[in-house]
């Protein structure tokens, strides 16, 4: 793995690290297209961690490659700064191979480590291959749960919530077969899920009494029992109890009925039983805006809302909104965390 250098940066202007991602997918070029409006976008200082010659193969802005945070902080205004990871071989955009997965993986480790140790003050992930990276011996199911490990978190208490500028979603279950879901969905699971989102709501997004809605299992919410018992006997007695520790939970409510502008008014987050029941509506309102915010951590951790986009890569034409929501909000949630600018260290 990469050194990350000795120089110590400032608490308060640590920069984010922004792992590449997969260096044959859109990451490179999305990472080099938002340091080009930060100034517009006023986003905060960030480093890049990977392969530069996969940001030059698809972006023709100016790049820097630094030894430490503190040079990315000097270089940051005039040049897009790049902590070296393991070099990916030959890199063609489109086309993902063995090389590029251990890049990849590489540079999510010296990225994650660096925010660990206060050197970054958040982490901003780019978009990587699942199916590649299980290939090069990548042992989790998904960043999210890499990222938990490293922080000595179990991995049933970091939350993946999806946020748009109109729309919060937390899927209580995640990457499992939809015939699963019923077996899995427990009162101590939505317990656990939905205490995490509301203490993330508080200290990450400084809403004080955040409002948690539940969107039921089956159609119409079970109708009552008449075509299921899971809102009954499971989600009802969760619901009761969050509301018996003082968090303001309601539910479980229709899902086809629960996404509407009206509906949205009346809640700051939706927990819902399965995975595309959470991520339909949130990528159908804020595809280009959608950030991936993991809470429970000691550190701040956020990613756009899509994935590798192979078919995108090296054409130009990947659109940079969500890495740049990504950016963004991973620097206003380090700020309400950690207000006197103190970098999140995890032990």
């Amino acid at each position: 793995m990469t050194d990350l250098g000795t120089a110590r940066v400032g608490p308060a202007t640590a920069p984010l690290a922004v792992p590449l991602g997969d260096p044959a997918g859109v990451g490179p070029e999305i990472i080099g297209k938002s340091w080009a409006v930060r100034g517009v976008r006023r986003l905060p200082p960030f480093m890049a961690v990977g392969d530069r010659r996969a940001i030059a193969r698809v972006w023709d802005g100016p790049i820097a490659t630094v030894a430490d945070a503190a040079e990315a902080l000097a270089v940051f205004d005039r040049a897009l700064p790049v902590l070296p990871a393991r070099e990916a071989g030959e890199i063609v955009p489109g086309e993902p191979d063995v090389a590029g997965a251990h890049a990849a993986f590489d540079a999510l480790e010296v990225a994650t480590r660096a925010v660990r140790t206060g050197e970054a003050r958040a982490l901003v992930t780019g978009p990587v291959s699942k199916a590649q990276l299980y290939g090069v011996g990548f042992d989790w199911p998904g960043q999210t749960e890499f990222v938990a490990e490293r922080c000595g978190v179990a991995e049933e208490d970091a939350v993946m919530m999806l946020a748009g500028p109109s729309l919060r979603v937390v899927p209580i279950t995640t990457h499992v077969p939809l015939a699963e879901v019923s077996r899995l969905l427990t009162v101590d699971l939505i317990l656990a899920r939905a205490r995490v989102t509301a203490a993330g709501l508080r200290t990450g997004f400084g809403i004080k009494g955040p409002r948690l809605a539940f969107a039921g299992l089956n159609p119409h919410a079970g109708e009552g029992g008449a075509i299921g018992r899971e809102e009954i006997e499971v989600m009802a007695p969760a619901i009761a109890q969050l509301r018996a520790e003082g968090i303001e939970a309601t539910g479980p409510f229709a899902a086809d009925t629960l996404f509407h502008a009206r509906a949205r008014s009346a809640y700051d987050v939706v927990l819902c039983p399965y995975h595309d029941q959470a991520l339909v509506p949130i990528k159908t309102l804020h595809f280009d805006e959608g950030v991936n915010v993991t809470l429970g951590l000691p550190i701040v951790r956020t990613s756009p809302d899509h994935g590798t986009a192979f078919g995108l890569a090296g054409r130009d034409t990947a659109h940079p909104g969500a890495m740049i929501a990504a950016i963004a909000m991973a620097g206003q949630i380090a700020d309400r965390r950690f207000p006197a600018g103190v970098a999140a260290v995890a032990a």
